[in-house]
Parts: structure tokens; sequence; C-alpha cells
């Protein structure tokens, strides 16, 4: 059984900096391609970083790209997102995910999120 947990959400002011924990238990975290996404009230889920099976490669979301970085430490089978110069419109749950191709079908897994929230 694979499970995803998240850690590290928090308040903070804009322009400060956060780091969340995405814990991987059940498997190896480099079986995995890993991403991070996000939810804002009322808004649609959206993607905001993903990091390769290999761990060598690593994408954002135009929204993130140059404030946050993803990274992982396989030692602890754990993934990061640092977060930083923070603004308002970060607020979100994030989500942690899994993504691995097997049986023939994509094999994907959720943490239950972690809340930030940014003030102006």
């Amino acid at each position: 059984q694979v499970q995803l947990v998240e850690s590290g959400g928090g308040v903070v002011e804009a322009g400060g900096s956060l780091r969340l924990s995405c814990v991987v238990s059940g498997r190896n975290v480099s079986d995995y391609s890993m991403d991070w996404f996000r939810r804002a009230p009322g808004k649609e889920r959206e993607w905001v970083a993903q990091i390769s099976r290999s761990g060598g490669v690593t994408h954002y979301a135009d929204s993130v790209k140059g404030r946050f970085d993803i990274s992982r430490d396989v030692a602890k089978n754990t993934v990061y997102l640092q977060m930083n110069s923070l603004k308002p419109e970060d607020t979100a749950v994030y989500y942690c995910n899994a993504a691995r191709w097997g049986e023939g079908q994509w094999i994907d897994y959720w943490g239950q999120g972690t809340q930030v929230t940014v003030s102006s």
C-alpha cells in the first residue's frame, strides 16, 4: 500500500517562504514521477511542479517558475517543494502526487493535502 503524507503548510506573510514535504511509504520515491498540485478556494486544481523518476528533470508552472523549487531525497523517500517569494495568490491546499506506468496503465496516488495561506 502506497501512502503519501504532506506536511509543512502554514500561514506566512507575502514575500516569505515555506518548504513542503511529501513522505512516500510503501514503495521507493524513485519508482515515481512526483508532482505537486494545488487547489485554491473556488478554483480548479492546478499543476505546480514535477520531478522525474530519475530526479534529473524538473518542470514548473509559469506561475511559480523562478520562485518554487522541487527536489527529492531518495534516502528519506521524500519530495520537497521549496516556496519562496510567496504571494497571496499562492494560497491553496497543496497536494503531492506519485505516478508510474504499470500493468498497462497509469497508476497514481495522492496525499491528503496541506494548507498554505499567504497573507498580504
